[in-house]
């Protein structure tokens, strides 16, 4: 019986000790784009921001392929939103990124494939695209987090800098 007892208790402490804990962004990363003006830092406002093919076509997130978000829509990019409260000082939503646009993805998504198409809602700006990189993801937790960052460094979790030109 004593041995049992013995089993029993090491069995639970292996399976208790076992347990990796969980990251919020587990199967998740994100791509951030900066997009500003020559000679400027602020981030540009009223952007569309669009995951496309070589030809500028929009791709459709076919069954959350790419995105655990916007099932079978576009990839469109979000603006990143500041959280004012009272008495309290400024922070963003997601305080990585700062002021910039984001697009939640999976682990897997295949970068290289794609590109970015912006187009400026006022008509200020030029249309630009802008050809991925496995480097632009931000993998914020997971081992695929290390081994990008084993391969590609410093450039890894850095936002995609674009530059726009006035039309």
């Amino acid at each position: 019986m004593k041995t049992k007892i013995t089993i029993f208790f090491l069995l639970f402490s292996l399976f208790s000790f076992g347990q990796v804990p969980h990251c919020g962004f587990d199967f998740t990363s994100y791509l951030v784009v900066k997009v500003h003006e020559e000679g400027k830092s602020e981030n540009l406002p009223d952007l569309k921001i669009t995951v496309t093919n070589e030809n500028g076509e929009a791709i459709i997130n076919e069954n959350n392929k790419y995105s655990w978000k916007y099932g079978n829509q576009a990839l469109l990019f979000t603006r990143n939103h500041l959280i004012n409260k009272p008495n309290e000082p400024e922070k963003w939503f997601f305080p990585y990124s700062g002021d910039t646009y984001l697009l939640s993805v999976t682990t897997s998504f295949p970068a290289e494939d794609f590109f970015i198409k912006i187009e400026d809602n006022k008509g200020i700006f030029k249309e630009r695209i802008v050809q991925l990189r496995a480097f632009n993801m931000y993998i914020l937790c997971s081992s695929e987090n290390e081994r990008q960052a084993r391969s590609f460094g410093p450039r890894s979790n850095n936002p995609i800098d674009v530059v726009l030109e006035k039309k």
